[in-house]
């Protein structure tokens, strides 16, 4: 009797223990979002600028009806002014493409689970920008033809440096590759500068005469774009990027175009002349990411 009980519970454990090696095992936790966190890179490529004129336009001013030497020239349909400020409204080409590097940081967070939002802050310098147009022209008064005004005027504008501060919103094509968008606030460090030398031609009694006018300052304004990122391992991410920025429309007053006659010193004619350009364009450029996120898959317990 005895030894049949023995048996039986013997039985019953085996067959228990069969059954819960039959049962399957929960499933592992999923591991944790591998794009939430704080990343911090470097980035370069090249920028060139969508508008690339820079706009001189000038209205007549006054000059001396006092001097017999200078009353024909202040009195006259067109004045010696309205050609000389003909002759400074112009326009002039001149792109700001260079190369451009610097950093960036920024912060995702991976949700529902294929979505990824962040923002990203990025300063850059841009070298070979920089660079003079020179363009030469001549117009003749039509009450004196053989007195024209000979002009050359120079025109540089370029972009010092370029800072951003995005928001980014992207969709995980697989688990380490991201399709981003992105937009926000751009500001940058921004020059020009325009310079102006016109003479009368076959004159005895007058020489060269100058304008020169510039700018520089911080603007602000705004971008967008997108790209691709791709965490090819654990904490390090590749992306390509493409952005648009706009910084505004600038204009800047020249010093006055002021053609005197020798000693008595009376103006001849003057004209005042005002620069304007717009600073905008394109960037292409590739970065790396170190990720401070990375976190390894969870152990699964072994039954």
């Amino acid at each position: 009797m005895f030894r049949r009980l023995i048996l039986a519970s013997a039985g019953a454990i085996a067959f228990s223990a069969a059954a819960l090696a039959a049962e399957p095992l929960p499933p592992p936790p999923p591991p944790p979002p591998l794009w939430t966190g704080f990343y911090l890179g470097a980035n370069a490529g090249g920028t060139w600028s969508t508008n690339n004129t820079v706009n001189t336009s000038a209205i007549p001013g006054p000059c001396d009806t006092t001097s017999i030497l200078t009353f024909l020239f202040c009195t006259s349909v067109p004045n010696f002014s309205a050609t000389s400020a003909a002759l400074a409204t112009f326009s002039v080409s001149r792109n700001n493409g260079g190369f451009i590097g610097g950093g960036q940081l920024g912060y995702n967070y991976q949700f529902v689970p294929s979505w990824v939002a962040g923002f990203e802050a990025d300063i850059q310098g841009v070298a070979g920008s920089s660079g003079n147009a020179t363009v030469t022209s001549v117009l003749a008064n039509p009450n004196f033809p053989f007195n024209p005004i000979l002009q050359t005027a120079t025109v540089s504008r370029q972009l010092d440096w370029l800072g951003t501060l995005r928001g980014r919103l992207g969709f995980l094509a697989t688990p380490t590759f991201l399709l981003y968008g992105t937009g926000g606030l751009a500001f940058g460090g921004v020059s020009a500068t325009t310079n102006i030398t016109q003479v009368v031609v076959n004159s005895a009694v007058t020489g060269p005469y100058f304008a020169l006018g510039s700018l520089s300052n911080t603007r602000v304004g705004w971008t967008a774009g997108g790209g691709g990122e791709w965490m090819f391992l654990p904490n390090w991410s590749l992306k390509v990027e493409y952005l648009y920025y706009s910084l505004g429309s600038v204009s800047y007053a020249l010093s006055p175009l002021v053609n005197n006659v020798f000693i008595i010193n009376v103006p001849l004619s003057t004209a005042l002349p005002r620069s304007s350009t717009r600073f905008n364009g394109n960037i292409v450029r590739a970065g790396i990411d170190y990720h401070f996120n990375w976190a390894p898959a969870p152990v699964v317990a072994k039954y």
